[in-house]
């Protein structure tokens, strides 16, 4: 007789019954008592405990209702009883009472928790109500045993004999457990609150009600998950709400969506991360206990409106603190403590295999009891169960660490690059430190879902391989060893693929900065023509990025094909060795090795993926490191502290010498490099409060280094600096105005409260009033990205506006006059700089030596380096060539004249109070036009082939498994003698008894007659067979995958900025820049990688889920009956999911783009954000961006987990049905054993084919939004026409007469008109000054004649020829320019002459000689180089306030190159100055988009001595 002791054994022991049948759960007739106080006594106690201890930590309140009080005392009450009842059972001393006494327990235990919720709850936000719904099942869940127990006692013992006191006591207790019940379900059904109306509050903090009788709820003032109940986490039933909201679609913006959890918070996560870096600073440890999760800056972040009078002081992100061990101290506890659900995870999944062999040995045994079958059909459905539930909290936890972690590098790169020194940041490029916040984050971030994968990977493996060696013994070594073989493989291909993404990031980099380059100069570029060049130049490192990218995409497909191709060679090497050997193969057999093949590919595919990313995020981690080592601005150590004797001195500079370079700089002192101020200022000159000092030299003598020094943006290598209260910042209006893409009025109030009276006093002093009376909504009116939609002028007053409305003690004013006209530059010299900011220190740095004359100090620069300082009537002598101050003509004084270009309220948000230009957001699902654009991008051929491979595939791998379940049954009918004796020893082998699932040796002996050999070799060979052309098809559709993918891109991006290069200019003012550039970076990042990923993934599920459901469908017709309503749910749950979930990705692109554009908007204005001292607000402002952005991606991780919890359950429900569909048919009737094995064996990953098809579907669905987005841009955008003129005449136009007809121009439709009724005619050679105020459609000459705008009506004739009928490129390429805003390109001087190289290098360096600029090519000659470009040209030269920015001697040389150089072409110059104008043919005065005058400037000005005629005119 056999001896052991197994499971079967323990429980005929605890229940006191059959060995055969150890647990009945029906026996004489009725439910067995064993299985009525285990299954439905103690398992619905425990579970009432689990849940019921969700509630105790409510918050507390004050006077519970009655109707709770009364749920107490039958809680209490039904405690005592069940304790009551465990005495009187110990009393009996019955071997047969164990099951009664641990029932006893669970439940007395249960009533005691239940009994301290309920305490909980009535002092909690839940006292008017009923409390949580969850109460009242938890509370029936007990009945069924209560009523069993009862008519147990009625009938089967009897009835109860008061002569055994002990007995009868017992049956009391359970009669009298009736009465505490219906107690409390009166208290829940009544529960006597004063409230008629019952409400469900949102939050413990506050007592608000969630739902108002009569609204839906407003989802944006709900906060995710606090304060919601245990199962409403575990099944996401918080997020219903705003499913709700999105299925209606109405989800329109972010304020729609719930804010985050209070430890998710944008300002808790960044304190906390500060508290951690401060720590590890010091090289102590974060303050631990209650203060690890401090309180949001103030209650009002919700609102918006927090301000920074709480903020602690900004974090000192400097030195040598490593990243990483930051975020192990600020995040490492949450996330390690999440490992132990993953173990708990890993080991759950290696239940199904094993509860499937023990099934499949069940169906080979006819004579098997019932019993057995339904315990492994019931194990299996607990095992998938409590494995899908962990598995989810496990996702929805780490995405929790992972955003909290974003949250905090985000808002540490910000704000490093808030504080880093000009110097450091000097060899940074714009792009490198956007992609730092952007990609690299990401990759960190994306850590945190590898690192658990990591370890557990090989823990999975180690314990599958163990089980494969009970099953087939060492046959496993083969298939083992191909699959080892194949990991240095992908070792090999993980760091290939690494190292081209590496090459790949970094001509992505080139290529955004050049796209970045490309459009700030885009008018440059479309004045020049040059917009082919620049295609070509992109494509050119495009070209370069898709190189590597197909390295990647064809590495890639070989990873995939070995990841598709190693389940089916490792099956036939495992399967024919174990044959070879000698064996009989079984069903059980054969799927149970199946399910533990499949689950060993998983960890040796992901393996070199999990460890790719985590080397891409060490790659990202040091290069955020990097960056945060770079030095600080440390200006306590930069300014003087001691303050000098004379307490009037508002700012001393002693020799001081000062370099753009660091100290560790490769040459501080180079020429040109060697910025400002070397040489003293002593005590007076320069530094009594309340004076005006002006500083004049020419252009590139350090004028602007001398003020940059002030702030603190230089190194300073040498002497003192001193300024007064310097924590108060200065005022600063730079050279080039920083201008915001906001409201003009937030442009000039930046950050500080509104003053009507001090507003309208600023707005009057630079000359801004008449500006805002014309633009369309006044000063509520947006201004574009970098103030593109402003004129010149405009940009320069309101940059003036916002330095003065900041009403600091310092001004330092750097050439804010050179942009506007004389009579507007008296104007604010005399209104704003001398009476407005009168008594105010005043540093002014102008070429306009004529309104030098009010100055206090004037200070000489020369090279770097302060000559003298002195009054005016010292300095200004020594300053070349000053002229007469003169007004401009008097009817020029009306300043009505209409903006250049105004902005147009953007349509959708007229009626927004927050006019943010915001990026529309694109509603509903997505079109089939998008997925036929990527269909016809990747090519009909392709992508037709692509999918024939794929059902090829999908084919040949079922055919492979059928034909084994066939064998395996065909060997079991023909009862093959050649079985050894220990092939079916026993069904009820215990799994894990050496060798009893795996055959004797001594079966070698007695190997099988040459008949069964010869059919073993034809099973063998038809077996292999059709793997081998299931590898082949393998291979076909990843190589022919991977090829589609390249061409798609490249189709997308070319496609893509052939279409914005042609766009018209209005697009571009109206439209940011971060938001293209958007389009260029990420969307096409997501076209190139993220898309073809997601897409093979979800290509692979489709398929896999249709050859699983036809081989389940054909072993067991009859599941298709619980298939098809399982089918019904799936499509609807998937459908309800998508409209949401589609809705909150569009919200997390449409909110990241703020992010990123706050983010380069404060980049390029760092220098006047930082002397002004509002470094802080602009933090506060990103953290306010990035909150929202946040919130989106919260929900968005929340609404996967929401719909992965209930695939799930379908997948249980799916395992679960089969087994006992397999359970019944093998009780009634024969089945096979083969094909129910290969059944189950598939649907033991339904579950994750099912999560894995939807997520993938959502996820490529998601990623083709990026399509959306570039196909929006590459199909609705207005464009230039592109028509070629082929009769123009080579040398047209040769005399350069023209001629403006009655020319009628608006901006846009709705705007007023700019030009309005232009007729005029210029000869041919001619030079025509043009004058006039700003805004008066001066340049608006010229960009009609450019066709920068098409003319509403009229025409423009030259050389008689109507430049309407003339091709754009070749109009453009016939005239020249120099526009209002000159614009140099990284690259050489020669590179900006002429980017087309189409000139020698010898005539460049002669265009650079006439131009004067050998000795500044360094510096800053931007308009010199614009005058070179146009040497290069003929035709007509069109001149727009060309000497505005330099000096009078330069001014004078550009001249006279002008009058040189081109003085046989026709010239139009728009001046300023009066000056530039006199030696003009005639003067044009513009006024109101009309034509006001057109004379000769001797007409004009009769008291303007005249300029000599150039020679040879």
């Amino acid at each position: 007789m056999r001896v052991s002791f197994g499971p079967a054994e323990l429980v005929a022991g605890f229940c006191h019954s059959d060995e055969r049948d150890p647990f009945p759960v029906w026996q004489d007739g009725r439910v067995g008592p064993c299985f009525n106080q285990l299954v439905l006594g103690a398992l619905p106690h425990a579970t009432m405990a689990v849940f019921s201890a969700c509630y105790l930590g409510m918050a507390r309140w004050t006077t519970p209702p009655r109707g709770w009080t009364l749920r107490q005392v039958a809680t209490l009450l039904a405690a005592l009883l069940f304790v009551a009842d465990a005495v009187l059972a110990i009393l009996l001393r019955r071997a047969d009472l164990y099951p009664d006494l641990l029932a006893d327990g669970c439940a007395a235990l249960a009533w005691l928790v239940h009994f301290g919720a309920v305490t909980a709850l009535q002092r909690s936000t839940f006292r008017r109500t009923r409390g949580p719904p969850l109460l009242l099942p938890l509370v029936l869940l007990s009945v069924p045993n209560l009523v069993v127990t009862l008519v147990a006692y009625g009938d089967h013992r009897g009835h109860p004999d008061p002569a055994r006191p002990l007995e009868f006591a017992r049956f009391v207790l359970a009669s009298a457990r009736t009465l505490p019940l219906l107690v409390y379900l009166l208290a829940f059904a009544f529960p006597c609150v004063s409230d008629a109306g019952y409400t469900l509050q949102i939050n413990a903090a506050d007592g608000s009600p969630l739902l108002p009788e009569s609204a839906r709820p407003d989802t944006g003032e709900m906060v995710g998950e606090d304060g919601s109940g245990c199962v409403s986490r575990l099944f996401y039933l918080w997020l219903t709400p705003l499913l709700l909201r999105g299925q209606r679609g109405e989800l329109d913006g972010p304020a729609d969506v719930y804010h985050l959890p209070r430890k998710l918070r944008t300002a808790v996560v960044c304190r906390y991360f500060h508290q951690c870096w401060e720590a590890r600073r010091r090289g102590a440890a974060a303050s631990s206990g209650r203060d690890q999760w401090p309180r949001p800056v103030s209650g009002n972040l919700l609102s918006g409106t927090w301000s920074s009078h709480d903020q602690e002081d900004p974090l000192e992100l400097e030195g040598d603190v490593g990243l990483l061990g930051v975020l192990h101290a600020a995040f490492g506890l949450r996330y390690y403590a999440l490992g132990v659900l993953k173990v708990a995870v890993s080991m759950l999944s290696f239940t199904g295999p094993l509860l499937l062999s023990s099934l499949v040995n069940f169906m080979e045994d006819e004579g098997a009891p019932i019993g057995w079958g339904a315990r492994c059909a019931l194990g299996l459905f607990a095992a998938t169960l409590l494995s899908s539930l962990l598995q989810n909290v496990f996702s929805f936890e780490v995405s929790k660490v992972a955003l909290s972690a974003r949250a905090a590098l985000v808002s540490a790169v910000y704000g490093k690059a808030l504080q880093v020194s000009g110097c450091s940041l000097a060899g940074t490029a714009l792009g490198e430190v956007v992609n730092l916040m952007s990609t690299d984050v990401d990759r960190v971030v994306n850590f945190f879902g590898s690192f658990h994968e990591l370890w557990s990977m090989p823990l999975r493996f180690a314990v599958t391989l163990y089980l494969l060696h009970l099953q087939v013994g060492v046959a496993f070594l083969g298939g083992l060893g191909v699959a080892l073989l194949l990991v240095p493989l992908n070792k090999v291909l993980a760091s290939r693929i690494l190292s081209n993404n590496r090459h790949m990031l970094g001509h992505k980099d080139s290529r955004v900065k050049l796209m970045t380059e490309v459009l700030f100069g885009i008018r440059v570029i479309k004045f020049y023509n040059w917009e082919p060049h620049f295609v070509q130049k992109v494509a050119d490192c495009r070209k370069q990025e898709l190189s590597h990218l197909k390295a990647i995409k064809y590495l890639d497909a070989m990873c995939v094909y070995t990841w598709a191709a190693l389940p089916v060679v490792i099956s036939i090497l495992t399967f024919v060795t174990y044959v070879l050997l000698g064996h009989q193969l079984t069903a059980a057999k054969v799927f149970t090795t199946l399910a533990l093949v499949g689950m060993l590919i998983v960890p040796l595919n992901s393996f070199p993926w999990v460890l790719n990313g985590i080397l891409e995020a060490k790659v990202s981690l040091e290069r955020i490191q990097r960056f945060f080592k770079l030095k600080n601005q440390d200006l306590p150590a930069y300014y003087a502290l001691v303050s000098p004797e004379d307490s009037e001195t508002s700012i001393l500079l002693s020799q001081g010498s000062f370099s753009w370079q660091g100290p560790d700089g490769l040459n501080p002192n180079k020429e040109g490099e060697a910025a400002a101020a070397k040489g003293g200022l002593q005590l007076h000159g320069l530094t009594l409060r309340g004076s005006l000092v002006v500083v004049v030299g020419k252009v590139g003598c350090g004028k602007s280094s001398l003020l940059a020094a002030l702030t603190g943006e230089l190194n300073r290598l040498s002497g003192v600096v001193y300024v007064a209260g310097r924590e108060a910042g200065f005022g600063l209006a730079s050279q080039e105005p920083w201008i915001q893409h906001a409201s003009v009025r937030d442009n000039i109030l930046f950050g500080r409260d509104y003053d009507p009276a001090f507003y309208q006093a600023v707005v009057e002093a630079c000359a801004l009033k008449d500006d805002l009376d014309v633009l369309p909504n006044g000063d509520g009116t947006e201004v574009g990205e970098n103030g593109v939609t402003l004129s010149g002028g405009q940009k320069a007053r309101l940059a003036l506006a916002r330095a003065a409305y900041m009403d600091k003690d310092i001004y330092l004013l750097d050439d804010p006059l050179a942009a506007v006209d004389a009579d507007v530059a008296e104007h604010l010299m005399k209104k704003c700089i001398v009476e407005l900011l009168g008594g105010k220190t005043r540093i002014l740095c102008t070429h306009r030596v004529e309104l030098a004359g009010e100055a206090d100090v004037v200070v000489l620069v020369d090279n770097g380096t302060i000559v003298k300082t002195g009054t005016p009537a010292e300095i200004l002598p020594l300053v070349e060539a000053m002229p007469k101050k003169r007004k401009n003509d008097p009817n020029m004084k009306e300043k009505d004249g209409e903006e250049e270009e105004e902005e147009e309220p953007d349509p959708c948000v007229e009626d927004d109070p927050d006019p943010s230009g915001a990026e529309l957001k694109q509603m509903g699902g997505l079109s089939w036009r998008v997925y036929q654009t990527y269909w016809v991008a990747v090519g009909g051929m392709l992508a037709g082939a692509i999918l024939t491979s794929l059902l090829l595939m999908q084919a040949s791998k079922n055919g492979s498994d059928w034909w084994l379940s066939h064998w395996v049954s065909e060997l079991k009918n023909n009862g093959t003698n050649g079985s050894s004796p220990g092939s079916f020893s026993s069904p009820h082998l215990l799994l894990f008894s050496p060798g009893g699932l795996m055959c004797p040796l001594s079966s070698l002996q007695t190997l099988p007659s040459s008949n069964v050999s010869s059919d073993v070799e034809f099973y063998l060979t038809v077996y292999g067979s059709v793997a081998a052309t299931n590898t082949v098809f393998t291979a076909l559709r990843a190589f022919l995958f991977a090829y589609g993918a390249v061409c798609a891109a490249k189709a997308i991006h070319d496609r893509l900025l052939d279409r914005v290069l042609k766009a018209k200019v209005s697009f571009f003012d109206t439209t940011p820049m971060g938001r293209i550039l958007n389009r260029f970076s990420s969307d096409l990042y997501a076209v190139d990688d993220s898309l073809p990923f997601t897409l093979n993934i979800l290509l692979a599920n489709a398929v896999g889920l249709l050859g699983m459901l036809v081989v389940i469908s054909y072993g067991l017709p009859w599941v298709l009956a619980l298939l098809l309503p399982l089918a019904l749910v799936y499509y609807r749950t998937q459908h309800f999911y998508r409209h949401t979930s589609r809705e909150l990705k569009r919200l997390c692109s449409v909110t990241l783009s703020p992010v990123y554009s706050h983010f380069s908007e404060t980049l390029t204005g760092l220098g006047t954000i930082r002397a002004s001292g509002h470094a802080a607000r602009f933090q506060e402002e990103l953290a306010r961006r990035l909150e929202q952005n946040q919130r989106c991606l919260f929900l968005s991780n929340a609404a996967m987990q929401w719909l992965s919890i209930r695939l799930q359950l379908i997948g249980v429900a799916v395992v679960t049905g089969l087994g006992a569909l397999a359970v019944v048919q093998h009780r009634y009737g024969a089945v096979d054993p083969g094909l129910v094995g290969l059944s189950l064996s598939y649907a033991l990953s339904i579950t994750d084919l099912l999560s894995g098809l939807i997520f993938s579907f959502t996820q490529t669905e998601m990623q083709l939004v990026s399509v959306e987005r570039t196909e929006e841009y590459a199909t609705v955008l207005p464009t230039e026409p592109q028509n070629h003129s082929a009769q123009l005449p080579p040398a047209w136009p040769e005399r350069g007469g023209l001629e403006f007809r009655d020319v009628v121009l608006a901006y846009r439709g709705g705007l007023p008109n700019a030009l309005d009724g232009v007729s005029l005619a210029v000869r041919p050679g001619e030079k025509v000054g043009v004058v006039g105020r700003t805004g008066s459609g001066k340049s608006t000459l010229f960009l009609a004649l450019f066709r920068m705008v098409e003319l509403n009506q009229g025409q423009i004739l030259l050389d008689g020829l109507d430049v309407s009928t003339v091709g754009l490129a070749q109009l453009r390429s016939r005239l020249a320019i120099i526009p209002q805003d000159p614009f140099l390109f990284s690259g050489t001087v020669g590179e900006n002459l002429d980017p087309c190289g189409r000139h020698s290098d010898r005539q460049l360096l002669d265009v650079v000689a006439q131009c004067h600029l050998g000795p500044v090519v360094e510096r800053m000659g931007e308009r010199r180089v614009c005058v070179c470009r146009n040497l290069l040209r003929s035709g007509v030269l069109c001149i727009d306030e060309a000497t505005a920015s330099v000096d009078q001697k330069t001014d004078k040389l550009l001249q006279r190159t002008i009058r040189e150089k081109f003085q046989d072409r026709t010239v139009l110059t728009i001046a300023h100055r009066i000056n530039t104008v006199m030696d003009c043919d005639r003067v044009l005065v513009m006024h109101a988009g009309k034509v006001a005058e057109f004379d000769t400037p001797a007409a004009l000005y009769p008291n303007e001595p005249l300029h000599p005629p150039p020679a040879g005119r």
